[in-house]
């Protein structure tokens, strides 16, 4: 089985939305291996999204990723399952999402666009590594 990362952030948490979330998950055969309700700390932020410092909207990322708390999943499933959750997920756009994913059906602003996915293996495995070290 193949594992990834997913965050449903603090607009979905806040909004009441991760049983739906997780639900879609699960009504697909992907398996929860991990779950935890959390509030990142600033540093852990920051280390989740290394690749985009430097880029104008660093700290708001930061910002809004600590603002209240999120739950972080690790979820299990064919090979490429980080694949499988993007295409759940739906465009990072909420505008330009498909009805029947994720930000489609429940998203309105970029900004907020209620979860997070790995976006390759290679980022799935440094994600879990930062969120769940003892499933590294």
């Amino acid at each position: 089985m193949n594992r990834t990362l997913v965050i449903v952030k603090p607009d979905a948490v806040e909004r009441g939305l991760v049983g739906d979330i997780l639900g879609r998950l699960e009504r697909k055969g992907l398996r929860l291996v991990a779950v935890q309700l959390r509030l990142l700390d600033a540093q852990t932020a920051r280390r989740h999204y290394a690749e985009h410092v430097g880029r104008e909207y660093f700290d708001a990322l930061v910002t809004f990723i600590t603002r209240s708390p999120v739950v972080v999943v690790v979820v299990e499933g064919p090979d490429d399952t980080w694949r499988l959750v993007r295409q759940l997920m739906g465009d990072k756009n909420p505008a330009d999402a498909s009805p029947g994913t994720i930000r489609g059906d429940l998203a309105s602003r970029m900004a907020e666009n209620l979860i997070h996915g790995s976006d390759s293996s290679d980022a799935a495995r440094r994600e879990i590594e930062i969120f769940f070290p003892e499933l590294a």
